[in-house]
């Protein structure tokens, strides 16, 4: 099971001792069971450690910390590298999540559905009037002129949580719609407001429900938040969240106490395929995250630590409740994890450009879904419910085995030939001989 857009880093730290989960200690208070008492060999898990450890020594990525998960206890809790090419990585180290802020975004929307706000098959134009006269593209004329059709009906908000609505994003340029958000500044908008105003403008990719791309729906997911809860975006995330789960590294910028944690942000030179710090991404200056940002990205605009993210993810692996603070129904959960693409649209290209959705593997809102690991060649739980970053983060959460796993880097571009979210899978259920315990 591949994703996209990859980056990594690490450094060299293991905690031992009696555990508390990722719980309200920082990070460096959490300490680790024996891999034995939840089921795990501990000679065949030090292979993840070694193939972790060997990417830092390769120079795939600079520094990275991973965090694994199982009932609630911690298993393995590792940094290595640096976190710029010379200081440590630290296991508080926060890193710019990009995408895995999609799924927070998710629960963020789903916390309205549950007060009766929306429904599934709501139109966005409900919400979102200026959506209301949508275009689709259907080719190019003689002259490089975009052919567009009105749609046949308005994107639902199944569609905009699931990227079947039709909407481009800019990250590539292959596609001319994807060229029109690009030469628009669509993600670089003052607002969200602006935003969508912008978005407004340029056609679908296709009809609505008709296919699968990967979008800027989950930006606009924000302005829904907005537009529905009468609060700020950041401010709801804060206040239904971030603060009721403590996680209190994540948000869109650091402030300058904590700027000095984030760690250093690289890419892969397209030339050379070695790893150089990033001066641009997706043909822009990389965004300065120790400020409050313009436009508060549901998409990809957040910074989180191992530690934080391992908060959301335990909650998830909860059913949506975690230290007695309640989130989410456990239904509304499972609903998240449920594929809601149709069968005629699983065959094609996910959008990112490494993975094809089918009958094993789909995507629910806001995630990914596994429904059959072993058809999806994976070693995984049915159900796993999963996504990455632009930068290299990555974390899945399986049911199935009651366990989750963080892992945070900071390449964009990925890491050459090696994938190690892969690997991450691979070692960590390998030594998973006991999944009864």
């Amino acid at each position: 099971m591949r994703f996209a857009a990859v980056a990594f880093g690490a450094a060299a730290l293991a905690l031992a001792g009696p555990v508390i989960a990722v719980a309200k200690e920082p990070a460096a208070k959490i300490r680790t069971v024996s891999p034995e008492s939840v089921g795990f060999d501990s000679a065949r898990l030090s292979k993840l450690d070694a193939y972790m450890a060997g990417a830092v020594d390769r120079k795939v990525v600079t520094g990275m910390t991973t965090l694994l998960v199982r009932h609630g206890k911690v298993v393995d809790f590792k940094t290595y590298g640096t976190m710029d090419g010379q200081a440590p990585m630290t296991s508080d180290a926060i890193f710019r999540i990009y995408s895995m802020s999609k799924p927070i975004t998710g629960v963020a929307m789903m916390i309205l559905f549950e007060e009766g706000k929306w429904k599934l098959d709501d139109p966005v134009t409900k919400f979102i009037p200026e959506f209301k006269d949508l275009k689709v593209m259907t080719g190019v004329d003689a002259d490089g002129k975009l052919v567009t059709v009105p749609v046949t009906r308005p994107p639902t908000m199944r569609e905009i949580m699931s990227h079947t609505a039709g909407f481009g994003y800019g990250l590539q340029t292959r596609h001319p719609v994807d060229k029109l958000f690009r030469e628009r500044g669509v993600l670089g908008s003052a607002s969200l407001p602006e935003m969508i105003g912008k978005i407004a403008d340029i056609p679908l990719m296709f009809q609505p429900g008709t296919n699968w791309s990967y979008s800027v729906s989950v930006d606009i997911q924000g302005y829904l938040v907005e537009k529905i809860s009468g609060q700020k975006f950041g401010d709801f995330l804060q206040s239904r969240i971030f603060g009721p789960l403590q996680m209190t590294d994540t948000g869109f910028y650091t402030g300058a106490d904590k700027a000095s944690r984030l760690a250093a942000l690289y890419m892969t030179d397209p030339k050379t395929m070695q790893m150089v710090p990033a001066v641009e991404l997706f043909g822009s200056p990389p965004p300065d995250y120790t400020k409050p940002p313009r436009l508060e990205s549901g998409g990809g605009g957040l910074v989180s630590t191992t530690r934080d993210y391992g908060r959301f993810a335990q909650m998830i692996l909860n059913k949506g409740e975690l230290d007695g603070v309640r989130i989410l129904a456990p239904a509304t959960v499972e609903l998240m994890g449920t594929n809601v693409i149709p069968d005629k649209v699983l065959v094609s290209s996910n959008g990112t450009s490494a993975a094809r959705f089918n009958e094993a593997v789909g995507f629910g809102l806001d995630f990914m879904v596994v429904n059959d690991p072993r058809k999806a060649g994976s070693l995984g739980g049915k159900g796993e419910m999963s996504w990455g970053g632009a930068a290299g983060t990555w974390f899945w959460v399986d049911p199935t085995n009651d366990l989750y796993f963080v892992g945070m880097i900071q390449r964009l571009g990925g890491t050459g030939d090696e994938d190690l979210r892969d690997k991450a899978r691979v070692f960590t259920y390998q030594a998973l001989v006991k999944p009864e315990k």
